[in-house]
């Protein structure tokens, strides 16, 4: 018996050893060969390209050609931060999960879903040669400095090109108005139950199995006529995680074809996506209009690969998604899913039937042309004209120029559809004159451009209270098939009680505005102070003295503030599951957690809010104030010794002004610094302690203004830890 038994495990282990040597072997086989990297050292030697940095480490990047600076951007944004872009570019190549895991895999089945690939092959060499060779000089800035630095390249990243660039912004931009949260609700089948609707979920396609952030951001443009000196002023101040494939690094780019920039660039993006040039600037702010429709198939019961439309049986455009998924070590697994597509778009089988998803942006690849075109944007008109591409499926643009104009356009694809139908539910699948073919005209779309209140503003709101009521546009102007928000945030209410409110704007109110700390009386802060405050404590000695601390806060949230934990701590969950589409919990429930947690750790139930919320790089741990919603907005996650660590919110934002002679300047700050993942950098937090103390330094725009600033001057490649030149 004992013989048999050590004859068949013997052969067991044969078996396993077997597998093992199998997939071994066969990952090897598949696995890609490595980058030669001749020809991208070949392509290096055609760019000429300065890259300076300055004190705080922010590149400022020059040379002939905006291909030449596009080449530097990639190398330096790279210096600072390879890992994120080189992450991005995988998640945009649908390979995640093959890097981290089963997680990312949703990420793999959307890039094919969506057609990312299949949207740039077809349509990649349609753009402007002088796009693509800017494309492609980034691509090749970001290999050069993957050759040098091998260690930190994943294998079958190089050679990273012009179209997976392009690529990223097919993926990424309709995922700003949320497509991606609606993808993974069908996915996973929270469309179509009796006991589910659509709701906003802590699911974000790039962040796989973290949790997201409440997207925001404030946008703020003042003319001549309402500032107290004639300077034209722009706030621009887009809320973002500290970190990731959606933070900001900031760097100003000069080449001798006109392309002059400063302001915010994504990783994997070479272009300004906020910011300035010379002659005007832009804010962008999320906006979240219905731009997506969900319809319900019937499908043949004799076929399943066939469904229903007017009247008669099609048959769905089918392939195949294989998803290699990284188990541990060598060990990985394919994953194989169908991927189908109808006349309305892409489709999803789930628990509660087949499910076709249209939505702005599909098919559209032109994202980078509006990008390039509205950073080369020399004026109002050209700013407008880049815009009516129509490229870009949504994101509000708050603008101000050096001739005194400033605009809001509530920009996006908006689906021209047929009245007289619930859009906002899901649609029968079976009818084609519901499957729209156009959007709206840019003519179409809520706008101002010099309303005679001279001021803009907009924190995520309805477009219809953008500056004083006397100059708003009438909700009644555009149909309601279009879904246009009507919503209003606490910063909403404050830009309106704030710049809204004052007829004169001196600097110093700007500024003081931006970093208001206060919850409106309109707010939902303050329907839940007034009702946890109308509960009977009884004999709940805790209770009732929370109450007395909340009834005596002023609603704002200063460092120094003795009520603003406890407030924070009780609202937040309450509005965050309201933000993301689930059910509340009983403010009362929350109030007594954040009893409880302030008790626990810091023996009482007021201590300073700069006692609790915290803003932490490395070594450097400092008070902040601010919170959620608020204009001066930070975002924090709970840590185990009871404090909350910023994670969020207020990143990369600039004080913009054109003064009477047209001249531009700007100060700014960042929440880190541009050494965003390299701790060994002096960069890595020089302006934590700056964010912290609200304050801003002065943006070097110019050659002159950067000249006796410089720390570090080279040509990629040369510093390779050390400069080779400064001044």
């Amino acid at each position: 018996m004992l013989r048999y038994l050590k004859t068949g495990l013997a052969a067991l282990a044969g078996l396993v050893a077997l597998v093992l040597a199998v997939i071994l072997v066969r990952g090897a086989m598949e696995a890609p060969a490595p980058a030669d990297p001749a020809p991208i050292l070949a392509a290096a030697k055609t760019y000429d390209v300065q890259i300076e940095r300055d004190e705080y480490g922010i590149p400022h990047i020059s040379g002939p050609r905006d291909a030449d600076v596009a080449f530097g951007l990639g190398f330096a944004h790279s210096e600072d931060d390879f890992s994120t872009i080189q992450n991005v570019a995988i998640a945009t190549r649908g390979k995640l999960a093959a890097y981290k895991g089963k997680e990312a895999a949703i990420t793999d089945y959307l890039v094919r879903l969506m057609g990312v690939w299949d949207t740039v092959n077809a349509n990649y060499d349609k753009l402007p040669e002088d796009l693509r060779e800017v494309l492609e000089a980034y691509a090749e800035g970001v290999n050069f400095y993957a050759v040098k630095h091998p260690d930190e390249v994943d294998t079958g990243f190089l050679p990273f090109t012009g179209k997976d660039v392009a690529a990223g912004f097919v993926f990424k931009t309709p995922f700003f108005y949320g497509l991606d949260k609606t993808l993974i609700a069908v996915f996973e089948g929270r469309i179509g139950s009796k006991s589910k609707e659509l709701s906003k979920q802590e699911k974000d396609a790039f962040l796989p199995g973290a949790a997201r952030l409440p997207i925001g951001s404030n946008g703020v443009a003042v003319a001549p006529s309402r500032s107290d000196d004639g300077v034209t002023r722009l706030l621009v101040n887009s809320h973002q995680p500290y970190s990731g494939p959606v933070a900001w690094y900031e760097a100003e780019l000069h080449s001798a074809e006109g392309w002059h920039v400063s302001g915010g660039f994504f990783p994997g993006s070479p272009f300004m996506l906020h910011g300035h040039n010379e002659n005007l600037g832009w804010a962008n702010t999320v906006n979240e209009p219905d731009l997506v429709d969900i319809y319900r198939l019937t499908i043949n019961p004799d076929d399943e690969n066939q469904y229903l439309l007017d009247g008669k049986w099609r048959d769905f455009e089918k392939e195949t998604a294989e998803i290699r998924v990284d188990l541990w070590g060598p060990f990985w697994w394919t994953v194989e899913r169908d991927v189908l597509r109808s006349e309305h778009g892409p489709v999803l089988k789930t628990p509660n039937g087949y499910f076709a998803v249209r939505y702005a942006g599909l098919g559209e690849y032109r994202q980078v042309e509006q990008y390039y075109r509205l950073d080369k944007a020399r004026n109002l008109d050209e700013f407008l004209d880049a815009l009516k591409l129509q490229a870009l499926p949504s994101i509000n643009y708050v603008y101000a120029d050096r001739a005194g104009n400033i605009a809001y356009i509530y920009n996006a694809q908006f689906p021209k559809r047929k009245p007289g139908f619930d859009w906002q539910g899901v649609l029968p699948g079976d009818r084609s004159d519901l499957i729209w073919q156009d959007y709206v005209p840019f003519d179409g779309i809520p706008k101002y451009v010099n309303p005679e209140s001279g001021v803009l503003f907009n924190a995520n709101n309805t477009p219809f209270r953008a500056t004083t009521p006397s100059s708003n546009l009438e909700a009644s102007a555009f149909p309601d098939w279009m879904g246009i928000q009507r919503d209003m945030t606490n910063r909403a209410y404050r830009l309106e009680e704030t710049f809204g409110a004052d007829p004169r704007i001196t600097r110093d109110e700007f500024r003081a505005y931006k970093f208001d700390v206060a919850y409106s009386e309109k707010s939902e802060m303050a329907k839940l102070l007034k009702k946890v405050a109308s509960v009977d404590p009884g004999d709940d000695k805790d209770l009732a003295e929370a109450q007395k601390i909340l009834r005596n806060w002023d609603m704002r949230a200063t460092k120094d503030s003795r009520g603003a934990a406890l407030a924070i701590l009780m609202a937040e969950p309450v509005v965050h599951a309201g933000i993301v589409g689930e059910t509340p919990p009983d403010p009362m429930d929350t109030l007594h957690e954040a009893i409880t947690r302030l008790k626990e750790h810091f023996g009482r139930l007021d201590p300073a809010w700069g006692e609790v919320n915290r803003l932490i790089r490395g070594d450097v741990d400092l008070p902040v104030a601010g919170g959620p919603d608020l204009l001066r907005a930070i975002y924090a996650k709970k840590l185990d010794d009871g404090r909350l660590k910023a994670i969020g919110g207020d990143t990369l934002f600039m004080f913009v002004e054109w003064d009477a002679a047209g001249k531009v300047s700007s100060r700014n700050v960042s929440q880190f610094g541009s050494a965003m993942t390299r701790p060994a950098s002096p960069h890595y937090a020089d302006q934590t302690p700056l964010y912290a103390g609200e304050e801003m330094r002065p943006e070097l725009f110019t050659e002159a203004e950067l000249k006796g600033h410089v720390r570090e001057a080279y040509r990629p490649g040369e510093r390779d830890g050390e400069a080779s030149s400064a001044n």
